[in-house]
């Protein structure tokens, strides 16, 4: 059976390539760099500096380019990591909005990269009831006045009648 093309995303940075997938392994377990490419006589930046830092993060494939100022990251574009405790939410959100990141609304936050991400439980995403209306009314209502998703009162605000 023929396999299908392998998809990854690619993060456009301006310089940071290599420190933020730096940052990004730190912050995943089972994370590691696998590559780095670096501009040659040719490119659009001194030679011999990072170009592309290819990197896993709990074994799914990013590259990080080093591209230049043209662009920015924004909210359009953005990375959910599933949570099944209160402890995971709280690693992920304490380690991406740490120095200079920024919460957000929902569960969303950008790091101090500009990149965007939704720290989310898996309970939100199908442990509960949300096929009942009155259920998925309570726990949207309580998920819009939370930055950092709170298990525990989500859990409440699913089970009040």
């Amino acid at each position: 059976m023929p396999t299908g093309p392998s998809i990854n995303p690619c993060l456009w940075f301006d310089t940071q390539g290599e420190e933020a997938a730096n940052f990004y392994v730190s912050v995943f377990p089972n994370s590691r760099i696998l590559d780095v490419t670096r501009f040659n006589e040719a490119g659009m930046r001194e030679a011999g500096t990072v170009m592309t830092v290819t990197f896993e993060l709990d074994g799914k494939q990013f590259v990080a380019l080093n591209g230049g100022p043209e662009f920015a990251f924004n909210e359009a574009v953005s990375f959910m990591i599933h949570c099944e405790t209160q402890d995971e939410i709280d690693h992920y959100w304490n380690a991406l909005t740490a120095d200079g990141g920024q919460p957000g609304p929902c569960g969303w936050l950008k790091d101090k990269y500009g990149v965007s991400w939704q720290v989310i439980p898996n309970l939100v995403l199908g442990g509960l009831d949300m096929d009942d209306p009155a259920t998925g009314e309570r726990v949207t209502e309580a998920m819009l006045q939370m930055g950092k998703l709170d298990i525990a009162t989500l859990e409440r605000a699913a089970q009040a009648s």
